[in-house]
């Protein structure tokens, strides 16, 4: 099992990035799939999620600017982020979840600076 994450950067407050991960190996359409985020000398946090029925979860602070969605037959998901702040500075993480099973993709950097 593989997940890729990519797409992240340095954007300037107020920007918008959109990070995908893309799966191989797993059946990927069964899995509540997820993007968590750690930013230096924080724990990690769940930003978003989406189950195999889609049902999306927002953090409180992903409301409204974040959207996260899945495309099965590319083994995708995303997080399209808007609005960005100076506090969603972190390295983001996709997750893919189902039963006892949980796999992780490397992290992709996101920096918010003006």
């Amino acid at each position: 099992v593989q997940l890729q994450a990519f797409g992240g950067g340095l954007v300037q407050p107020g920007g918008s990035l959109r990070l995908s991960c893309a799966a191989s190996g797993l059946d990927f359409g069964i899995y509540t799939v997820g993007w968590y985020r750690q930013a230096p000398g924080k724990r990690r946090e769940l930003v978003a999620s989406l189950t195999s029925g889609g049902n999306p979860y927002y953090d409180n602070s992903a409301k409204d600017r974040f959207t996260i969605s899945r495309d099965n037959a590319k083994n995708t998901v995303y997080l399209h982020m808007n609005s960005l702040k100076f506090e969603d500075t972190a390295v983001y993480l996709c997750n893919a979840a189902t039963g006892p099973h949980m796999h992780w993709g490397q992290g992709t950097q996101v920096t918010v600076s003006s």
